[in-house]
């Protein structure tokens, strides 16, 4: 580990060296290359620094304990030595968790998918549910929400919603999210009070950048539409929503909500660079998932990962075991309990692949 922190240092205050060139400083690009770089080495080498002062201090400690000293300070060396014994392994399980191999997306801005499944109308209501919860979450870490696509139904719920979230960290955090929410509630409609059960998928996509996923114009075809709102009825008479297929794979996007043919275009080609890009990610995961399997899920949408019981104001992460009994709050934006718990349990389980 202290060798991996030491290479980690160096490398930061060569870094430190290189962002005071005026070649560098000159040159836009490799600056903001540089400067991510070191951003990102940031709190590895802020917990190094300090992990070799406790140690330091410690061992300073040790010897003045090894000397003659009154019954008071004696007792004020060894509480001194308790306190930086704690800070110690505190920063040695921090830094840990910081060496850790980093996802590469997860900086990156997501595009999130929200489709009412099994239960009809219910399901759709739910897709709704889930789509606001995201939102206020959204709000509650400063990012921002573009809306790209979506289907209403005639009781204000969502055949489908596909959004992007804005933010640094958004995918680290939104990535857990992927796959079967179940809900269990009765629904307004039902005169016997019986607990109706009805699901929603979500799919969370990292943004992939242009330069990462190239599409050839010749592989899409583009059709356009006039939009529509709820129950499918035309809202307007110019054909600005946009249909793209992509060929080879036979995905196809369609985007209505922007305010033109061509920003509907430009949304729908994001959407759709992302869904090939996760088809990419999912088929290279596909070769080795029986080593991957972990309890934060396998990446199939298939899976159900949650249930929010409206009865018992529970919800319920099948993948580790976690139940709260606030409901209200965690639809109304209040995840970061869940989400940390399966970021821990993920890191854990790396630590464990890299022991």
């Amino acid at each position: 580990m202290l060798d991996k922190l030491q290479s980690v240092a160096d490398r930061y205050e060569k870094i430190s060296e290189l962002l005071c060139d005026p070649d560098i400083t000159n040159d836009t690009k490799r600056l903001r290359e540089l400067s991510k770089e070191q951003s990102d080495m940031q709190q590895t080498y802020e917990s190094y620094e300090e992990y070799k002062q406790v140690v330091e201090q410690l061992d300073s400690a040790k010897e003045m304990l090894g000397e003659k000293l009154d019954d008071e300070m004696k007792e004020l060396v060894k509480m001194e030595l308790e306190e930086l014994s704690e800070r110690k392994d505190e920063l040695e399980e921090r830094i840990q968790v910081l060496l850790l191999p980093k996802d590469p997306n997860d900086d990156k801005n997501v595009i999130v998918e929200v489709r009412g499944a099994a239960g009809g109308d219910e399901a759709a209501l739910f897709a709704g549910d889930l789509y606001r919860m995201y939102t206020r979450y959204a709000d509650m870490q400063g990012w921002k929400i573009e809306v790209m696509e979506s289907s209403e139904n005639d009781v204000g719920g969502f055949k489908e919603i596909i959004f992007m979230v804005k933010g640094k960290g958004a995918y680290s955090k939104l990535k857990f999210e992927s796959g079967a929410h179940r809900v269990q509630r009765v629904p307004e409609t039902e005169s016997g009070g019986r607990i109706h059960t009805s699901t929603a998928t979500v799919a969370v996509l990292p943004e992939a950048e242009e330069v990462e996923i190239e599409i050839n114009e010749k592989d899409i075809r583009v059709d356009t539409f006039c939009s529509s709102g709820p129950g499918g009825q035309s809202v307007n008479t110019t054909k600005s929503a946009v249909r793209l297929t992509h060929i080879p794979t036979g995905i196809v996007v369609s985007c209505q909500d922007g305010k033109s043919q061509n920003s509907n275009k430009e949304m729908a080609l994001r959407v759709l660079r992302a869904r090939i890009s996760d088809e990419i990610r999912q088929e290279e995961e596909a070769k080795y998932a029986s080593e991957r399997k972990s309890k934060v899920g396998t990446g199939d949408r298939s899976e159900r990962i949650r249930t929010y019981n409206f009865p018992q104001s529970r919800v319920t992460d099948h993948r580790i075991g976690l139940t709260l009994h606030k409901l209200e709050q965690v639809l109304a934006g209040e995840l970061e309990e869940v989400i940390s718990a399966l970021t821990v349990t993920a890191q854990a389980e790396l630590m464990e692949q890299e022991a």
